[in-house]
């Protein structure tokens, strides 16, 4: 319900601020039982492999190693539990409700489109109310939530869309999280290889000198190293930096084209306002395809 005193872009406005946290926290909750599952996978196998090589001399500590490695393997499927299709299927519906009424207030603000002319407010509300219906099981999740305190977008037109939606989307969102994404690829390259030499030197150690410990590690870098790309493998950093700097180049050349010069149609105001909507449509059906394939991406898998 719009309050009093308050715009219906504003209602809005704190509609997808609701939605976007509640997303959010699904996101932090999914990435906390990921990073669990890797510690606990990483833990398991260390745990086991000294309290192995402990048991003969020092049995006591040996058996309550290789008790807490079992315990951290048995608590591996129990934190993966919340990795389950639901949870990410959930997710990412929240995701999309947030980012399509972010969409709808920036276009309405920007009066393209079906908000040109005729009942804005009431096209507004009406597209909003269609959005959330489609998630209306998940609004359990956004109870208890309250719209963070936020001026609306100062998005009066196409030029200042162009300026704080399109530039600012660039700048501040793709291309950094396309450079994070990066940074955590090649952590996570370099994190693999260097355990490929701590292996191969285990390796080596154990065929030369017959020793039994270090043939003992071997197995148990190996199966780190596993676990260390599954993670990855499920975070899915690379196809996360692909789509994030795809979709950059793509608002890139659009706004290369459009300052690049518009066509002669541009010289009647008529002509201009079609140019204006056709531009910002092309923008936010780029945004919205990013959006959609990654989250398709998470929940197919």
């Amino acid at each position: 319900m719009v309050e009093p005193g308050e715009s219906v872009t504003e209602y809005v406005w704190n509609r997808q601020s609701v939605w976007s946290q509640a997303a959010n926290t699904a996101k932090r909750s999914i990435g906390r039982a990921r990073a669990t599952s890797l510690v606990l996978g990483i833990a398991a196998a260390a745990l086991a492999t000294l309290g192995a090589q402990l048991m003969g001399g020092h049995p006591t500590p040996g058996r309550t190693l290789t008790f807490l490695g079992g315990l951290s393997a048995g608590l591996v499927p129990v934190a993966a539990s919340r990795l389950g299709a639901s949870s990410l299927r959930d997710w990412t519906r929240l995701r999309s409700v947030s980012e399509a009424l972010k969409s709808e207030v920036y276009v309405a603000l920007a009066r393209a489109d079906v908000y040109r002319q005729g009942d804005i407010d009431g096209t507004l509300l009406d597209r909003a109310d269609r959005v959330t219906a489609q998630a209306g099981d998940l609004l359990h999740r956004t109870e208890g939530l309250v719209p963070r305190q936020r001026a609306l977008p100062l998005v009066r037109d196409v030029g200042s869309y162009v300026a704080i939606r399109l530039t600012g989307q660039i700048r501040d969102y793709y291309r950094p999280r396309a450079a994070l994404m990066s940074r955590r690829c090649t952590a996570v390259r370099r994190f693999e290889v260097s355990l490929a030499v701590v292996a191969s030197g285990l390796g080596a150690l154990a065929g030369v000198y017959s020793t039994d410990s270090a043939a003992l590690w071997v197995a148990t870098v190996t199966t780190v190293t596993a676990t260390v790309t599954a993670h990855a493998a499920a975070a899915r950093y690379a196809y996360q930096e692909l789509e994030f700097s795809r979709t950059a180049a793509e608002l890139e050349s659009l706004l290369a084209r459009r300052s690049a010069g518009a066509g002669a149609d541009r010289e009647q105001p008529a002509d201009g306002a079609r140019s204006d909507d056709a531009f910002i449509s092309r923008c936010e059906l780029v945004i919205s395809a990013q959006n959609e394939a990654w989250m398709a991406k998470w929940a197919a898998d």
